[in-house]
Parts: C-alpha cells; sequence; structure tokens
C-alpha cells in the first residue's frame, strides 16, 4: 500500500520525466530545502544544494537531456522520509564520452527524501552511473 508521501514521491518523479521548466519541481519542495549529491562520476564531490541550487541543476539538466525515465524498483516509508531504489535512463542532447547525442546513459539511484508540511525538506542522493567512456 502506496502512502501518501510515496505518493508525493512518485508525483514528483513524474515531473521530472515531463518537465520543461525548474519552476515545476519548486511545488515540492520546501522553501529551506536541502539536497546532498554524493560523489559519482557526473558529481566528483560531496555537492550541498538548496532549492536555488536545485532549481539551476535542473536547468542545467534540461540542456544536456531530451528525455529521462525513472524505473522506481523498490519504495518505503518510515516515518516522515520515503526511500526510493531507482533505475534511472537519460536520453542525450550532447556527447558525453562514448554516449553520442540521443544516445543513452543509465545510472542506478537510492534516494532519501525526508518531509515537513508535505514538502521535500531533506534529500540524499546516491547515484551510481555505468561506465560512459571518455
Amino acid at each position: 500500500m502506496q502512502t501518501d508521501l510515496q505518493a508525493i514521491v512518485s508525483a514528483f518523479l513524474t515531473v521530472l520525466e515531463n518537465r520543461t521548466s525548474s519552476d515545476e519541481i519548486e511545488l515540492f519542495y520546501h522553501p529551506d530545502a536541502s539536497q546532498i549529491e554524493y560523489p559519482n562520476t557526473l558529481t566528483k564531490n560531496l555537492t550541498k544544494r538548496d532549492l536555488k541550487e536545485l532549481k539551476a541543476a535542473s536547468d542545467r539538466g534540461l540542456k544536456v537531456l531530451q528525455k529521462e525515465k525513472y524505473e522506481v524498483l523498490h519504495s518505503y516509508a518510515y516515518g516522515n522520509t520515503v526511500i526510493i531504489e531507482v533505475v534511472w535512463t537519460g536520453v542525450l542532447t550532447i556527447p558525453l564520452g562514448s554516449i553520442p547525442v540521443g544516445g543513452e546513459m543509465k545510472a542506478y539511484f537510492a534516494q532519501f527524501f525526508e518531509f515537513m508540511d508535505g514538502k521535500i525538506i531533506r534529500q540524499r542522493n546516491y547515484d551510481c552511473f555505468e561506465p560512459f567512456g571518455s
């Protein structure tokens, strides 16, 4: 059975897949939201973002991706937290490593969403990308 918070995360992922502007994601975040992205192939260092920085990162993503898809493998709710395991696929608008324009890159995410007042207040991303060469 899906909780209300899991339904919010599901709706958030749908918006990410279909967004045309970072303004669309703002609806899901608390004004004091923060996100931590742990080091991975694309983000070499631990990165902390506030809502303004999250929106800027979303806008950058829109310039790099033609399309993205989130396939949720598992979703767990505990108190005010939702944890998901996702297979992410992105279709590129630019070449990246050995992936050409229009090619797909794939990653495996574990994401933790903490909620306050029905909005995401804290988000932690553990992203693991498949190799895409240089």
